[in-house]
């Protein structure tokens, strides 16, 4: 495990147990980059990630984000494995990720003018099996957004694979009039939380 930022270290006196990503998201890889966190490898996790009747958005995404730790892990059993997963929510619905532009276009419609919830789960599953995870939760709001809007955005294309149909981190970030929480939670993963828990397995310390 390598070092990738001054001040910090994710080294261990030896290079094992490895750290695991288990997550295709190029995001994520950036944002553990961002605190000096490299994975030894990325392997994303294929698991079914249809809800559960009468699940709620909380108990989706911290399932989601354990399911996939646990679906890796079992791959390697000597390693940290990482899981996360994100949802954009209003009340009780998921608006995950469209499947197409008409899709994308209706979640932006439903999220125009109005407040939403960004939830990031973490799931870290320790050698030993233990399992330490977090909920994080931002509550974010748009601008009412004309028609027009709506267009130019999803010609972009940047709705593609993004939960909720939008990247807070691209272009959308000009619908966001308010954000209260984790703006990195928003991204795909919330940097403190995950720094702790790196930080409580020994994975990252301060020097």
């Amino acid at each position: 495990m390598t070092n990738g930022m001054a001040g910090m270290a994710t080294q261990k006196n030896s290079p094992n147990p490895a750290l695991i990503l288990a997550s295709a998201s190029p995001r994520r890889l950036a944002l553990l980059e961002q605190i000096g966190i490299i994975p030894d490898q990325v392997v994303p996790a294929d698991i079914n990630e249809t809800m559960i009747a009468s699940e709620t958005p909380r108990h989706y995404v911290q399932r989601m984000a354990r399911e996939k730790a646990q679906v890796i892990a079992g791959k390697y059993p000597d390693a940290y494995i990482m899981g996360a997963d994100t949802v954009v929510a209003t009340g009780q619905r998921i608006l995950g990720k469209p499947l197409d532009r008409q899709e994308a276009e209706a979640f932006l419609k439903r999220l125009s003018g109005r407040r939403h919830h960004v939830m990031t789960a973490i799931a870290l599953i320790h050698p030993n099996g233990k399992i330490a995870s977090r909920l994080v939760t931002t509550k974010v709001r748009f601008q009412r957004l004309e028609p027009a809007i709506i267009k130019q955005y999803l010609d972009t294309e940047e709705w593609q694979g993004k939960a909720g149909g939008y990247a807070i981190q691209g272009r959308a970030s000009l619908f966001v009039d308010w954000i209260s929480g984790s703006y990195s939670g928003v991204v795909g993963l919330p940097l403190f939380e995950a720094g702790r828990l790196l930080h409580d397995a020994g994975l990252l310390r301060h020097s």
